[in-house]
Order: structure tokens, then C-alpha cells, then sequence
């Protein structure tokens, strides 16, 4: 690191040392820094500040669409303004025209209206880094897409991404000029090189987070953009105002505008006729509808003029917050836990090997990981930061696209995420053991090389360890305890008493606090009571059988009985929680019973979702989702306990005194519920079953009526089997009913055990064919029955409490199972 402060401090040591003595003490930059002012106002506010007041206080502007004195001298000021500002883009007032707007985001919604008002409509593309108020723009297209890199290239190369180039409608690609996510510059150039298909194309650049701390030039007008949208804030720190700058050559996308405001018309007429005639000489009197921000307009004049004295050029500003980004990716990349696990996550691209004909932006996103390997809370750091005077963004900073690329999140766990209680702002930000958003340190032009150190610093003195226990270890199975069993197979059960879905062998399994993932997310309801429909009732339940399409992100749920040939015998339904599926805002929650409890679930409004169910079994009923992250009667909890005939013999008790109560013995009955969140599971978040006990029940079934049909673990339901390894040593039948806990897998996750399961007639329902018996339940009642009540399997629950003295670690932070982990039981005291 040396070396790369020697480079920083020799390469921008005028610029630096200019704003260290501009600076009373350890001063911020203005918009979007690490550092910002927590002691008063920046000296440089304070000129900005100084000099639009005596502008203020100086002259009296008024309402520019009048003849007075004051209101011509508004009118001066802001064309001369307008006219200075071009000039700061290198733009010809000759060819561009410059519309002021209240930020970027309106300018970008007055071309998408504009466009929006032609006869046909317009066809709209997006780069994947768009900023959200891009992105919204497809709302408004008759078609949209969104383009990575390679679509974009394919463009380029003569294919129209929307085919058919004999359309009249005309095309609209935007794009940003930075990414605001993490610095990614994007050629300027591919706006000529668009125009030049054969269907009419007009390009949108987004270029708020590029001229922040970069030069926009504008001089090449065939290769400018078609619209250029940029924030004043961004680059001055004040005044709040955005600028919409129009290539003359495509002043035409705006003929068909239909709203018209004041001053933007020479004549209208309202009585008997309607008609009106547009200004027409520029196009910034037809778009800039209503009175003028007039004081914002002036405050631009003086930030731009204290901005020179202070910066010099953008290009200045440009070479010094380079410099100090490429120093600040270069130490936080650099930083190490004890165990030479990096710190940091980065998700910019590295300045010092970019394209240097695109180069990048100074910002720097990021994430941050214990020794372990789990990811350190964004909003943690945050709060942590805000405290300590550094001033960072965390989350998806309105940029979906380039958050979804970064972190690897496909479509459907970000829509996943959403119907877990997953929104924009919320503390909610780990989720299946993925960010769902970043760090993001941008750097500007009060930056210095402090500000960097600083930050740095602070990220390694709270969250780099340098303990000795930070080694990271693979866990197994201690040599005490050997995994002599295994999880014979996993099952998850989407749709709430239909057939279960069996996980690929191989595939790593989600275990959530309210069970497994996807476990019993869904339910069938009566469409009159409301009550969920369930096999005891319905037996042709067993034929609904649902598969988990992640590639696609949908539920596919098909029918295994005999249908109609009309009927259909498939149906998809998206995994995501799209609220267009269900009911208004005003029915959607429904109150449903499940178990004999209230709860409300969100039934969908789709008709062929609905009649399919409906069809197949009968009965009208309707499709309800009960996702987690819910409250109050959309959130349930575990009611499992011990049963009596798994509590350990208790030793005799000593006499009590003469004329105290006797002692009460354990009651099984007893409700101890068990603050463990559950879906819509019977009792509780996970169901084992072990197949000696299985094979014990089939063997006394033979036994007490010979020639009976041999059951199958499916008839339990539950999500995980449990075999032996060991022929030599099996594992006892019902052994399960003594255990406290299990460990499962490498990382020996563990679990609690939380009672034995009550059984009832269901499990004579076969899952392949629907049909009832009276077995296995008439032997079960001989063999398993305890008070009165059958028993069979164990519930339990993973224990997510925080395991060892190594702190979380990714794993734990991320809980998975596959077929094949090794099981170490743990045993009751007393067993």
C-alpha cells in the first residue's frame, strides 16, 4: 500500500492540498459521499450560499411570462443561464436545446409522455443498469426490454432486438452513462451507432451519476444522444434541479405532446372552439409548462461560478476523484481477516485494469463478510457509519438490475424475497443467505486522500478480525458421535395436504425458521367457508401433485387422476407473490381456517387457477398463499411438545411436607407452545420419520395380519426420512422418540426435537393412488398409542440461535440440507 499512497499523493497533490486548506477541518464532499459534513456547513456551501444571496438581495426577479422590469430581468438571467450551461457540456446552442426540469427523473417522464402521445406508441429498450426512473419508462412502451452488454452488441450489429423494422413505430433506447450502482461507464458512442438502423431510433442517456465528477462533452452533435437528462444537485450540491438537454435533430418526438401548461402557447381557445397554438420558436418554451423555478435557475448561475473557482474544470475534478477511487478499491480490496479471508466484496470493476477508453466511475460498491464467510447486515453498517460522521448508501440504490447481476439473483428469488416481507428501506437485507443490496461509496469533488484513510479504517478497526480464533474449520463429526445415519430423502409439501415434491439428490436445501423452503406455502380453501380442505376429506388430494421449476420460477402443478380430454392436466403459477394474482387490497385477506385456527391467507383471483383445483377435485375451491413474513393472523406458530412417553423415567421423589400439594406429574397435554413461526404445517416447522421405524410397523402389520400390503414412508408426510449406515449396528426402531436434537451435515447444523407427531386416519391415504385402507393406523392403535393417542415421527425445528464461540459463520447463516448428510442424534438426559 506504500507505493499507492506515494502514487496518489505525487499524481493529485495541487488538487488535494487546494481542498485540505478550502476545508476548516476534516470536511466532507457535497451528494453522495463517504465523508459528509457532521459539524456545520462545508466552506464550500457557505460561498455557494454567500454568493446567491447577495444575488437575492441584490435584485428582484419575477414571474418570467410578464413585461415588468423584474420579470424581464428573470427572463435575461435564465435564457443567459440556459445558455451557460450548454456551453459547460460543450453543447452548440445551435443544435441542442435545454429544458429545465425538477430533476433527472422528470426529464426523463417528459420524453416517455411525449413519446407515449404518437399515433402507435414506442417500443422501448433499457440497458440492465438503468437507474429505476428508467426503467419505469417501459410502462408506457407498447413493447419493452431489457438489454445486457451482448444484446446491446447484437444491436449494434444490424439486429433490431424488436424484429421487425417495417414498424412505424419508433424505438426508444436508453441508457446510462454510469452506472449509479457501482461506477460502470458505458461508450457514449452506441447513441450514433443505434441511430444508424433502418427503424427510427431515438436514444435516451441518463447521465446524472456520470457528471457528478466527469466531463459530459456534448460537441460531436451526430454522435450526442438524442436526450440527455442530468441533476444540478448531483454536481453542485445545490440547486435541486435537473436539465433535459434535446439534439435539435429530434425536436420531432415532441410534436405530438398533448398537455400544454402555462406559457408554453401563443393563443388558446376554450369557448366553442377548442384549439390552441404551441410557442414555437424553441422547444424549451413548449416544455417548460408553468412558472419557472426562477431562484433555483439563479442559484445555478452562482454555484456554477463558485464550482470554477474552487475545481477548476470538470476534468480536474475527473483526474482527483479517479486518483482517490482507484486508492480506495485498492485498500479495501487489500483488507484481511486474521485467516486471510478478504473483508470486502466488491462489485465495481477494478480502475486499475478498466477499459481506459470507458474507464469508471468513483464509486466503490461492496459488501462485507466475516473470517466466516457470513455477510455482515447492511443497515449494521449503516447505523455504524452514520455514527462515525461517514455518510455511504446501502441497499439496492433504485438499480435493480445491476443489484440482480452483482449478487447473482435471478428473477424469481428477488420476487421470493418479496413475498417474504422483503421492500425497499426495510432492515430486511440477508435473505437465503444473499445481500439483497450493497454498500456503496462514492467519491467527489471535496474528497482528499484523509477521507479515503479514514473510511478504511473505519471499515477495518469494526469489522476486520484479527483474533486467533478466526481460522475457519470444516466441521464433522466428532469421533464420539459417528454419523451412523444419514438422510435418506427430503420432501417438501408447496401445496398444503397434496402430494409432496422429493428434492434432487444432490441439491442443497433451504431450511428456514418456519421449515424448509417452499414447505406448505400454499393451501386449497372451500370457496364458501373458508375452511382448507385436507386428504381426510378429499383423498384425491394425493393426485394433485406440485414440482418447483426454479429455472422458470413457477409452481407447476399437475394432475395424476382421471381427467376429461378436455380438461387440462397442468397448470403454472408463479412462485412470486405478484399482486395482480390475488384478490383487491380490500378482499384478498380472507379468513381461513387451518387446524381449527383463524388465520388470513391471500386468495388468488385468477378463474383458471381456481376452476382447475376446482375441477379436478370437485369441490369449489380456491388457490391461497400464506407466505412467510407475515403478522398477526398471517403468521402461526408451532404448538409441538413432548409426549409423555418420551420423558425419561423421573427417580422416586422424596416425601413431601404434611399438607403441601403432592407433586403434578408431566402432563403431555399441557399446551407449551413453542415460539417457533410455522406456515401452515399442522404443529411444527419440520416432520421426521426414520425408516427402521418404518420397517418395524410393516413388520408387525405382517405379523397381526399376514399378507397386508407393506406401507410406504410417503403415507407420514414428512420432510425428512432417516436411514442407517451401519448393517452391523442398525439403528433402533423408534429411537427417535429419545432424541433432544439431531446434527446434520458437515457443518452439523442442528436441530431441535420437539415432540412425537399425533396421527390420525390420513396416513391410510396412498399417496400414489388416492385409495384408503384401514392400514397403517389399526396397527399403529395397538403398537404406538400412549393416553389414548397415536404417535408417529417426530417433529422439530432448526436451531438458529447463534453456535459457537467462532460467531456466525456463512453456512449457519445460510442453513442447507441435502440427501445424504450424515445424522448425529443427541440423546435425552435419562435415556
Amino acid at each position: 500500500m506504500a507505493g499507492t499512497d506515494h502514487q496518489v499523493k505525487s499524481v493529485d497533490t495541487c488538487y488535494n492540498a487546494r481542498v485540505e486548506s478550502f476545508r476548516d477541518e476534516e470536511y466532507p464532499m457535497l451528494n453522495g459521499s463517504i465523508y459528509l459534513d457532521h459539524a456545520g456547513t462545508t466552506p464550500y456551501a457557505k460561498s455557494l450560499m454567500d454568493r446567491f444571496a447577495k444575488d437575492m438581495t441584490s435584485n428582484l426577479f419575477g414571474n418570467p411570462h410578464s413585461a415588468s422590469a423584474s420579470s424581464q430581468l428573470s427572463t435575461t438571467r435564465i435564457e443567459d443561464i440556459r445558455l451557460r450551461v450548454l456551453r459547460f457540456f460543450n453543447a452548440d446552442p445551435a443544435e441542442f436545446d435545454l429544458v429545465f426540469v425538477a430533476n433527472a427523473t422528470a426529464g426523463i417522464k417528459l420524453v416517455a409522455d411525449a413519446l407515449r402521445a404518437t399515433p402507435d406508441g414506442f417500443d422501448y429498450a433499457y440497458h440492465q443498469a438503468s437507474h429505476t426512473s428508467l426503467i419505469g419508462v417501459r410502462e408506457e412502451a407498447r413493447n419493452s426490454l431489457c438489454l445486457d452488454n451482448r444484446k446491446v452488441d447484437e444491436w449494434l450489429g444490424g439486429s433490431c432486438p424488436f424484429g421487425n423494422d417495417s414498424e412505424n413505430r419508433p424505438v426508444l433506447f436508453a441508457y446510462p452513462a454510469q452506472s449509479n450502482m457501482d461506477g460502470r461507464r458505458y461508450p457514449l458512442n452506441w447513441a450514433e451507432r443505434i441511430r444508424r438502423g433502418t427503424r427510427k431510433t431515438y436514444t435516451l442517456l441518463d447521465a446524472a451519476a456520470l457528471v457528478c465528477s466527469a466531463p459530459l462533452d456534448l460537441s460531436q452533435v451526430d454522435a450526442a444522444p438524442d436526450f440527455t437528462v442530468l441533476s444540478f444537485y448531483k454536481i453542485f450540491g445545490f440547486p435541486d434541479l435537473g436539465a433535459l438537454i434535446v439534439r435539435r435533430d429530434a425536436e420531432e418526438a415532441f410534436d405530438t405532446r398533448r398537455y400544454f401548461g402555462g406559457g408554453t402557447v401563443d393563443m388558446v381557445v376554450c369557448l366553442k372552439e377548442q384549439w390552441h397554438a404551441p410557442k414555437a420558436q424553441f422547444l424549451h418554451e413548449r416544455l417548460e409548462d408553468g412558472t419557472l423555478p426562477v431562484h433555483s435557475i439563479i442559484a445555478l448561475d452562482a454555484a456554477l461560478d463558485v464550482h470554477k473557482q474552487l475545481f477548476g474544470s470538470m476534468r480536474d475534478v475527473a483526474s482527483h476523484t479517479s486518483v482517490l477511487s482507484t486508492m480506495l478499491y485498492t485498500k479495501l480490496e487489500s483488507l484481511r481477516h486474521r485467516n486471510g479471508e478478504p473483508v470486502c466484496v466488491l462489485y465495481s470493476p477494478d480502475p486499475k485494469t478498466a477499459n481506459r477508453s470507458l474507464s469508471t466511475g468513483p464509486v466503490v460498491a461492496f459488501n462485507i463478510r466475516n473470517s466466516q464467510g457470513a455477510w455482515i447486515s447492511l443497515a449494521e453498517v449503516e447505523k455504524l457509519a452514520a455514527l462515525k460522521g461517514f455518510h455511504i448508501r446501502t441497499g439496492g440504490v433504485c438499480n435493480p438490475g445491476g443489484i440482480a447481476s452483482a449478487l447473482g439473483l435471478e428473477p424469481w428469488e428477488m420476487r421470493r424475497n418479496f413475498s417474504s416481507g422483503f421492500r425497499c428501506g426495510t432492515d430486511i437485507d440477508i435473505m437465503a443467505g444473499k445481500p439483497t443490496g450493497v454498500i456503496r461509496a462514492s467519491l467527489g469533488a471535496m474528497s482528499t486522500i484523509s477521507d479515503v484513510d479514514g473510511f478504511v479504517e473505519f471499515i477495518a478497526e469494526f469489522y476486520r478480525d484479527t483474533s486467533l480464533s478466526s481460522a475457519r474449520t470444516e466441521l464433522v463429526p466428532q469421533p464420539h458421535e459417528p454419523s451412523r445415519f444419514r438422510i435418506h430423502s427430503i420432501y417438501v409439501y408447496p401445496i398444503k395436504s397434496c402430494r409432496g415434491f422429493q428434492v434432487p439428490s444432490g441439491a442443497d436445501w433451504e431450511v428456514r425458521p418456519e421449515g424448509l423452503a417452499w414447505d406448505r406455502e400454499w393451501c386449497l380453501v372451500h370457496q364458501g367457508t373458508g375452511q382448507a380442505l385436507s386428504q381426510k376429506r378429499h383423498p384425491k388430494m394425493a393426485l394433485i401433485c406440485p414440482s418447483l421449476d426454479f429455472e422458470r420460477g413457477q409452481l407447476r402443478v399437475s394432475y395424476a387422476g382421471e381427467l376429461p380430454a378436455h380438461q387440462d392436466r397442468e397448470i403454472s403459477i408463479p412462485l412470486s407473490k405478484n399482486p395482480s394474482l390475488f384478490r383487491s387490497s380490500s378482499s384478498r385477506l380472507r379468513s381461513s381456517r387451518v387446524c381449527g385456527e383463524e388465520i388470513q391467507a391471500e386468495t388468488y383471483s385468477s378463474t383458471a387457477i381456481n376452476n382447475f383445483f376446482s375441477d379436478v377435485l370437485g369441490v369449489p375451491c380456491l388457490l391461497a398463499r400464506f407466505p412467510a413474513g407475515g403478522h398477526g393472523k398471517s403468521m402461526r406458530y408451532s404448538k409441538a411438545h413432548l409426549q409423555k412417553h418420551q420423558l425419561p423415567l423421573l427417580p422416586t421423589a422424596k416425601p413431601a411436607l404434611p399438607g403441601s400439594f403432592p407433586p403434578s406429574p408431566p402432563d403431555s397435554d399441557t399446551e407449551k407452545t413453542v415460539s417457533r413461526r410455522i406456515l401452515l404445517s399442522n404443529e411444527s416447522p419440520i416432520l421426521a420419520i426414520t425408516l427402521p421405524s418404518v420397517a418395524a410397523l410393516n413388520q408387525e402389520m405382517r405379523v397381526s395380519k399376514p399378507g397386508s400390503k407393506e406401507v410406504l414412508p410417503a403415507v407420514f408426510r414428512a420432510n425428512m426420512v432417516i436411514a442407517s449406515t451401519d448393517t452391523d449396528a442398525p439403528m433402533t426402531p423408534y429411537a427417535e422418540d429419545s432424541w433432544s436434537g439431531i446434527k446434520v451435515g458437515p457443518q452439523q447444523h442442528e436441530f431441535e426435537m420437539l415432540g412425537a407427531c399425533r396421527r390420525c386416519h390420513m396416513v391410510c391415504i396412498n399417496q400414489e393412488t388416492a385409495e384408503k385402507s384401514e392400514e397403517p393406523f389399526v396397527t399403529l392403535s395397538k403398537t404406538r398409542r400412549f393416553d389414548g393417542k397415536v404417535f408417529f415421527g417426530v417433529h422439530m425445528c432448526y436451531n438458529d440461535a447463534d453456535q459457537g464461540a467462532s460467531g456466525l459463520t456463512k453456512e449457519r447463516q445460510f442453513p442447507t440440507v441435502r440427501v445424504g448428510d450424515a445424522v448425529v442424534p443427541e440423546w435425552r438426559k435419562g435415556e
